[in-house]
């Protein structure tokens, strides 16, 4: 036999020892399981390349390929991505993902890079039971704390001033530690674009620029320019490596004297705040991030808009999670039964997000509320420690949340109300690991 025929034989040789095992051109499929229980997740979003892949009726997803990024996130557990292999044996290839629970505190523009702050929230990010760092990447005043690459925001001036010189080193660095990275993003309450595009901010009566109580501008839900230049900031931070996107202010001004593009009733309001997240969502989907949205407390129990837009309903098909802030302050008129809210924090947590699911019927893991961890503003001006602060976490662990976070503005926090045990912490790449090859 010639030395061609034997490569040729050799050749159909491997071709048919693929074909017995699915290895020529049969991909049997991608599942995704719990690493702990190994069932199946439900309604996992999976991406291969950037395409997004629908799952069978058998939670199978389907490959039309070997080889090619996967990138994996299901509510609940932590997002993971691999390399496919070249060859799949006959079997599905199965990716197991790793529960987890973000429990976080907040730092603010300043905070993030101001060391006596900084370096006190990681130190009980390391010794407690927090596992999870909220950063702010555009803030109430609408800077960005790094030297950002959008176009945009270096023209209005949203750069001026950084006070953190290497977000990727940070964001590489937390992950090194094991850290749940959230990047807040403050979407239309924004003084430096509203000021750079005064067609573009919310008007007085008298068509000058209007401004809260703080003294800052905001601009108009309405505009397309303002979600896109929002979008392009949460897609930069995706790109950076954060975990999760997390819009704040996403909502219209709780004033009735500005002025928009249009005219501001429920329904174009809801259609505003939910089409930009929506929008959002999507954009980001090829990265592999979660998206979260923060609604006032009494949206959970408002069945109107509350009139800013946020309408729960509206929201639940934008967002993987929806923050209520949940802070009994801002309860002036209490809720059902409890009228003094801090006096009854467990309560105003625990009864609110049952509120919301019974409204929603998402499950518990759909949520994760802010905590109140500042003194109160609004009745008697106690402080928040320990007790107030635990009872606020027991109410959001009775319930079921997905992890909570704490809020104070000044980032200054104490580990009175924490429990100290840290609980160990998987890395992501044991998330990854297939059954076979």
């Amino acid at each position: 036999m010639g030395k061609r025929a034997r490569n040729i034989l050799q050749i159909l040789s491997v071709w048919l020892l693929f074909a017995g095992t699915g290895l020529a051109g049969n991909y049997p499929g991608l599942k995704v399981v719990d690493l702990q229980t190994g069932r199946p997740i439900p309604n996992p979003r999976v991406t291969l390349n950037n395409e997004v892949l629908q799952a069978d009726g058998q939670n199978l997803f389907p490959l039309t390929r070997a080889g090619g990024r996967v990138r994996i996130r299901a509510h609940g557990y932590q997002r993971t991505e691999q390399v496919l292999p070249a060859f799949f044996a006959a079997t599905p290839y199965t990716i197991r993902l790793v529960r987890q629970n973000p429990k976080g505190l907040y730092l603010s523009f300043y905070g993030i890079g101001e060391k006596a702050l900084r370096d006190p929230a990681l130190k009980l990010i390391e010794e407690t039971e927090l596992n999870s760092l909220i950063i702010d990447v555009k803030g109430d005043r609408g800077w960005i704390p790094y030297k950002s690459s959008v176009p945009l925001a270096v023209e209005v001036g949203a750069t001026k001033i950084t006070t953190l010189r290497d977000m990727p080193g940070l964001i590489k660095s937390l992950k090194e530690r094991g850290v749940y990275t959230i990047a807040r993003i403050v979407v239309f309450k924004d003084t430096p674009l509203a000021m750079a595009r005064p067609e573009w901010a919310v008007k007085t009566e008298g068509g000058e620029i209007w401004k809260d109580r703080e003294n800052l501008a905001w601009v108009d839900p309405f505009r397309k320019e303002v979600w896109e230049y929002n979008i392009q900031v949460a897609l930069e931070a995706a790109e950076q490596g954060f975990d999760e996107i997390q819009f704040d202010y996403v909502r219209f001004p709780d004033s009735s004297s500005p002025r928009f593009s249009r005219p501001s009733t429920e329904e174009s309001r809801v259609k505003a705040v939910s089409g930009f997240l929506q929008e959002a969502y999507q954009r980001l989907l090829p990265y592999n991030v979660f998206v979260a949205a923060d609604i006032f407390g009494y949206v959970c129990w408002n069945y109107n808009d509350t009139n800013i837009g946020q309408k729960l309903e509206a929201l639940v098909p934008a967002v993987d999670y929806l923050s209520p802030m949940l802070y009994p302050s801002g309860y002036q008129f209490g809720i059902p039964g409890y009228r003094n809210p801090v006096a009854n924090p467990y309560e105003i947590v625990y009864l609110s997000l049952k509120k919301a699911q019974e409204r929603t019927q998402l499950p518990s893991l759909r949520f994760r509320p802010w905590l109140q961890s500042f003194r109160d503003y609004a009745f008697d001006r106690r402080v928040f420690n320990g007790k107030e602060i635990r009872e606020q976490i027991s109410a959001a662990d009775a319930f079921g949340s997905q992890g909570w976070m704490l809020w104070n503005p000044g980032n200054v926090y104490s580990s009175e109300a924490l429990k100290m045990e840290k609980v160990p912490t998987w890395t992501t790449h044991l998330a990854t690991v297939p059954d076979r090859l």
